[in-house]
């Protein structure tokens, strides 16, 4: 699959980070190389090939996710450095565009 410049431009503006006009050319190679060898891996047959999350055994331990109240002080420090506000709401950039 061939990575066209207006590509990685467009995967950039998704990703909202800039790439220098002489890194284009490099990314869309990288990323054609990347695509083909994900080609080749899709015509290898798995079907015999049992599924398999993990195989070390493993498990994920992780705490339980409790939401905390903060006090006015870091309510009122994390809005102070907020970007954009409208009246007492802090204004985040769309993330779905209506085209």
């Amino acid at each position: 699959m061939a990575i066209s410049i207006q590509d990685v431009e467009h995967i950039a503006d998704l990703a909202r980070i800039h790439i220098e006009d002489d890194q284009k050319e490099q990314y869309a190679t990288q990323l054609s190389n990347i695509f083909s060898y994900i080609d080749q891996l899709q015509e290898v047959d798995t079907s015999s090939v049992e599924e398999t999350c993990q195989v070390t055994g493993l498990e994920d331990v992780v705490r339980e996710d409790v939401a905390k109240d903060a006090d006015e002080a870091q309510k009122k420090a994390i809005c102070d450095q907020f970007p954009q506000k409208s009246e007492n709401l802090l204004v985040v950039p769309e993330i779905f565009s209506k085209k």
